[in-house]
């Protein structure tokens, strides 16, 4: 398998491994997945890790470019189902995955994503409104 599926649900994108990840999946993801929010124009990105038993430091890095990508791209990124032996690892590894949200099921990160996404409009519409209130 060289490719793992993007499913597109409105304006998220899901993603779910459900295999070992080895370094050309890894890149090819990141490769896809950042294609695939401006393709779509996409504002969020979810991750569902719960079948992945061991993450790497390359697998770590993986996930926090892609966050950080899809936040210049103006998208949000939740991953959601790591298992306890996973956060560990990566607390261990010294990779705390800035920018990168978690939530605890699909579900939940859906939410968050909408939550964020609401947060981000408003946050918008304010800042529009104190320019319109500025002298010229």
């Amino acid at each position: 398998m060289d490719r793992i599926p993007i499913l597109k649900m409105g304006h998220f994108l899901l993603v779910t491994i459900q295999v070992d990840m080895y370094d050309r999946l890894a890149l090819n993801l990141e490769n896809d997945l950042i294609n695939a929010v401006q393709a779509h124009e996409s504002k969020g990105v979810l991750i569902d890790i719960s079948a992945v038993s061991i993450v790497d430091s390359f697998m770590g890095r993986i996930i926090g470019n892609i966050a950080t990508m899809s936040k210049i791209m103006d998208a949000q990124t939740v991953v959601v189902g790591m298992q306890p032996a996973v956060a560990i690892t990566l607390v261990e590894l010294g990779l705390p995955l800035a920018g990168v949200y978690t939530a605890l099921n699909v579900e939940k990160g859906m939410e968050l994503l909408q939550q964020k996404i609401t947060e981000e409009a408003e946050f918008d519409i304010g800042e529009a409104e104190e320019d319109d209130d500025q002298p010229e």
